[in-house]
């Protein structure tokens, strides 16, 4: 629940808030929606709350699943609703009470986790005067709201921001080539995952799964039904050939969309329902994937797909598409099999290949996981966010900043944002 929050009655901040010279953090994205950029935002601000970093996670639109999880951690929540667009009167509006907050609350910290929170969050930060101003970008292709001239906005937002960051080499790369960035600017964090989470879950495919009977082999394929570029229509073609040879095998499909109707027809004109099971969006992906014997991305785009991290750290061979950052990830016949993007011949012969040799499945899978705990853990994160965090802030005139009124006394004509402040 959302409830009324006062700039007027924020507490002194205690010298003991402030660990390892962090101080306070606000972490700012979209939604709390079930997704990649928002379950790591999420799995993050939990850690470092535990671990008494004063976190606040501040949202466009304070909804989705994962707004219970902060809520039931004691973690507050803020919401700046941005109304149809920023690009509006209401989104200046938004900007100016997200300053505000900011320099009320004292927070040393803003980071913004995907498009708009960077376009919200960095001007407002700027304002604020906020020492360490981070955004980010965590996808390669342009979503549809970029066009040349909004994309030099997005620009100037990550020159004005103290760092960038980005999950991946390739992301990375693009910023520099394509749009002029510092590399010195861009930090690459890759995203973490709780191994011990996905490597210890319950297999039991009869509870979870009662429609799959026998000695099935399953394959899971985690990803949003969103857009077409996750690759499931290729799945589909490639899935003929797989089901011809191994006719037992089912498709687990984890993850929901409006493409979801087009892909349950195309498994219906493939003639292929018994092989395919849509269990939509789904709270217990680790003890799902404890159910599979392998994992498939067939995505034809990706920065540094979390779906990937939690196959092998549950244990199970993948193939994936070579795009993006997956290749980071994988070591081609190392720890998993890659295979081009929109080729459904070479995707269904390296899960076939999987299928006939247990042991090749077997060594793939155990290096999979070791490199998941000793390169893609939590830890290595958090440290790496404390470096960041810590830093101290580049001199005022190396970055462009705006400058509030020192009294403040125009707070007044802006409505209070609100605040979930977590259970007692």
């Amino acid at each position: 629940m959302i409830v009324p929050f006062s700039h007027r009655s924020s507490p002194a901040i205690p010298k003991e808030a402030f660990v390892d010279g962090i101080g306070r953090v606000l972490y700012l994205v979209e939604t709390l929606n079930v997704g990649g950029t928002e379950t790591q935002l999420v799995q993050t601000a939990l850690r470092l709350h535990a671990r008494s970093v004063p976190v606040t996670v501040a949202c466009l639109s304070a909804e989705g699943p994962l707004l219970e999880v902060l809520r039931q951690a004691g973690i507050p929540v803020v919401e700046f609703r941005k109304g149809k667009t920023l690009l509006s009167i209401n989104g200046l509006h938004q900007v100016l009470r997200l300053a505000i907050f900011l320099r009320r609350g004292q927070f040393r910290v803003l980071h913004a986790c995907d498009l708009l929170g960077n376009l919200l969050g960095v001007p407002a930060a700027c304002l604020a005067r906020t020492s360490i101003i981070i955004s980010s970008r965590r996808y390669l292709a342009d979503v549809e709201w970029y066009r040349p001239w909004r994309n030099k906005v997005i620009c100037m937002l990550y020159r004005l921001s103290t760092h960038v960051v980005v999950n991946s080499t390739s992301v990375r790369d693009l910023l520099v080539q394509r749009d002029g960035l510092p590399e010195d600017k861009i930090r690459i964090l890759y995203n973490g995952v709780d191994v011990d989470r996905f490597s210890t879950a319950r297999r039991d495919r009869q509870a979870l799964l009662p429609a799959v009977v026998g000695p099935a082999k399953l394959i899971a394929v985690v990803a949003n039904m969103y857009i077409r570029g996750k690759g499931h229509a290729c799945l589909v073609a490639a899935a003929t050939q797989i089901c011809h040879q191994f006719p037992e095998t089912v498709f687990l499909l984890i993850g929901d969309g409006p493409e979801r109707p087009k892909l349950e027809r195309q498994v219906i004109e493939s003639g292929l329902q018994k092989n395919f099971l849509f269990v939509g969006r789904r709270k217990d992906v680790p003890e799902l994937l404890a159910c599979c014997d392998l994992s498939v991305l067939p995505s034809e785009a990706e920065a540094l797909p979390n779906s990937v991290l939690e196959a092998m750290a549950a244990g199970l061979p993948v193939v994936a598409t070579s795009v993006g950052g997956i290749p980071e990830i994988i070591q081609d016949e190392e720890n998993g099999l890659l295979v081009p993007p929109q080729n459904s011949h070479a995707l269904a012969e390296a899960v076939i290949r999987l299928l006939e040799d247990s042991d090749l499945a077997k060594r793939l899978a155990t290096a999979g996981q070791e490199r998941m705990r000793t390169q893609f853990g939590f830890d290595r994160l958090l440290e790496a966010l404390y470096q960041l965090y810590s830093e101290a802030p580049r001199a005022q005139g190396q970055r462009q900043k705006a400058h509030l009124p020192e009294d403040w006394r125009f707070t007044r004509l802006f409505r209070r944002p609100s605040i979930s402040r977590g259970t007692e």
